[in-house]
């Protein structure tokens, strides 16, 4: 029998492989397919992952678009950490905030100063008073020797039924930091009237929200304005305004009080959701930080001084206070813990006290001297916000301090 014929293998066109991933080439029809339908398949895969991503960050990038371009008296900057701890992102900040303070935290030591900020203070008026009037006493030095000025209040060029409704006074808080300085502000209350003001956008729940600045109306009488607490997200303190309570009062928080009569308190509330008649405006912030004249008994708990810092960290912190006699006390420093804040105060003279805003972004305490609005004065050196805040509409809410008037509209209206 003959031997079946051997057929040579057909001519293969080069321009017809395709190669595999290690280098070997594919002439069988079939596998060039399955390869061309794998590459389909991941361009697909592709495509849907991209639009997959695009439908969840599309919400996102909207939420941030939106709140980017709306009006707001804070940089970009500042903006987009607020948008991103306000969505989700709090821990992120924190954990950043955590890792950039430790980095900069304060050395101790370190040479002396040979003198504190100039506030721009005049001297004390020599014209006399129909009435007996109370100054508080000179800041005692922490750190001997005292430099030039230190603890001594001074005034703001203004006067008021013959004497200074606001003094303005620095002094080193701490021997082992003899470098940080308190920038502190006393204000009588019997010739001064504190008003509070909702900003643009906090409290959430104010309604009407007002001017957001200082009523043009009543620059005439300004005599300072400063920050108030924390974001109520943040708080969880109550807030009323004139009657209307745009976040209810919860019981042992830190509450500045401003009465119908003028006068105004710092306390633990003990009341309901909404303050009695007798109430012009109220505000909380965390549980009191003084108490009594003493730090509070709470002081070494970091979950009530703010969830974002606790009381460790030592940032820029501010709190408000009254001393004995019922005269208000706004005090500001770098490099505080809740604790040592606690303890600034209490030497300011503060018998009863809050923690206010804190981060160098929001402590503000600006002084009109002679000339009113014209001559505002950035007592506390906060380079991230202008000496007219507050003179145009801010995002959160604050303080103006006005001097005392007898015409009873003005004292009942804070938005007049």
């Amino acid at each position: 029998m003959a031997s079946p014929e051997r057929r040579s293998p057909p001519e293969v066109d080069p321009a017809s492989i395709v190669p595999l991933a290690d280098g070997r080439p594919v002439t069988d029809l079939r596998a060039r397919r399955a390869a061309s339908a794998r590459s389909r398949r991941r361009r697909a895969l592709r495509r849907s992952g991209l639009l997959l991503a695009i439908v969840l960050l599309a919400p996102v990038v909207y939420s941030y678009v939106t709140t980017m371009v709306r009006p707001s008296s804070l940089p970009l900057a500042v903006r987009s950490l607020e948008w991103l701890r306000a969505n989700h992102g709090a821990w992120l900040v924190d954990n950043a905030e955590r890792v950039y303070y430790g980095w900069n935290a304060p050395a101790k030591g370190g040479p002396p100063l040979r003198a504190l900020p100039a506030l721009g203070v005049v001297a004390s008026p020599t014209r006399p008073s129909h009435r007996a009037v109370y100054e508080p006493p000179r800041v005692a030095p922490v750190i001997r020797p005292a430099l030039q000025g230190e603890g001594v209040w001074g005034t703001t060029g203004r006067v008021v039924d013959g004497a200074p409704p606001t003094l303005v006074t620095t002094f080193r808080t701490d021997p082992v930091y003899p470098r940080i300085v308190a920038y502190a502000a006393w204000f009588d209350h019997t010739r001064t009237q504190l008003a509070l003001y909702p900003g643009r956008y906090e409290p959430p729940g104010a309604s009407p929200r007002g001017p957001m600045e200082v009523p043009p109306s009543q620059r005439w009488r300004l005599l300072a304005t400063f920050n108030a607490g924390f974001t109520y997200r943040d708080s969880g303190g109550g807030f009323a305004v004139d009657g209307r309570t745009a976040e209810p009062l919860r019981p042992g928080q830190g509450t500045i009080v401003v009465y119908r009569d003028d006068r105004v308190n710092v306390l633990s509330w003990r009341g309901g959701p909404s303050p009695g008649r007798s109430v012009v405006a109220a505000t909380q912030n965390l549980p009191l930080i003084v108490s009594r004249g003493r730090p509070s008994s709470s002081i070494a708990d970091g979950s009530l001084w703010g969830h974002t810092l606790g009381n460790a960290v030592r940032v820029w912190r501010s709190g408000a206070g009254v001393d004995r006699h019922g005269n208000l006390i706004y005090l500001a420093a770098d490099a505080q813990t809740a604790a040592s804040l606690a303890g600034a105060l209490i030497h300011a003279g503060a018998v009863r006290a809050v923690e206010l805003d804190i981060n160098a972004e929001w402590p503000s305490l600006i002084t009109y001297g002679r000339g009113g609005v014209g001559n505002a004065t950035k007592v506390v050196p906060n380079g991230l916000q202008p000496a007219n805040r507050y003179l145009v509409p801010d995002d959160r809410d604050f303080f103006a301090v006005y001097r005392r008037t007898t015409a009873a509209a003005l004292r009942r209206v804070p938005f007049g």
